[in-house]
């Protein structure tokens, strides 16, 4: 939780926007909701998810599943969309390298500007059976840091990574934990 945290209280100096980090140094985006709206567009050419939309027809994901969990995530975003932070994007643990003691190294980012409960809700998501949720909060209590929005912050976090969770285990076949993360999402706040 400690690195975490420093990793995502980096200083970004005079970058500005948000979603993939540029050449530049700033995001691609002028806002969160541009880069969500980009993010699960249609229309994506020369990237993993060129021509994603014809998992609706070809696997198990539901269009009217991911319909209402992408409105959901609209709603939820205006909580996130004050919140600029470099974030890793794929903060789990095949990503996180140590030497049996300890961190060494975090690797494989998908690095972009946002808020830092993005990396959270990663880090949850794979670590469903440990409360780090709950570890984070204890920690930044303990260092007097307190979160303004902090539940509806997670909860937007937590439909922007489980949209591409959903889409993600249906392009890999993986039902079983599309079915999952699907009744998880459809379980959070609406």
């Amino acid at each position: 939780m400690n690195i975490f945290s420093r990793m995502n209280n980096v200083d970004l100096g005079a970058t500005r926007g948000f979603g993939w980090i540029q050449p530049s140094g700033n995001g691609a985006f002028p806002s969160w909701k541009d880069y969500i709206t980009s993010f699960f567009g249609e229309e994506q050419t020369g990237t993993f998810w060129e021509g994603w939309y014809s998992l609706f027809q070809t696997t198990c994901l539901e269009k009217d599943v991911f319909d209402e969990c992408y409105n959901r995530l609209m709603a939820y975003s205006s909580y996130n969309e004050l919140h600029r932070y470099f974030i890793h994007g794929d903060f789990q643990p095949w990503n996180i390298l140590s030497d049996g003691r300890h961190i060494t190294g975090i690797i494989d980012g998908n690095f972009a500007y946002g808020d830092f409960l993005v990396d959270l809700a990663t880090l949850e998501g794979t670590l469903g059976e440990l409360d780090v949720v709950q570890a984070y909060q204890e920690q930044e209590e303990h260092t007097g840091l307190i979160i303004p929005d902090f539940n509806g912050r997670l909860t937007g976090a937590r439909y922007f990574k489980g949209l591409d969770g959903l889409r993600f285990y249906a392009k890999m076949g993986w039902d079983d934990a599309y079915n999952q993360l699907r009744n998880q999402l459809l379980q959070l706040p609406g």
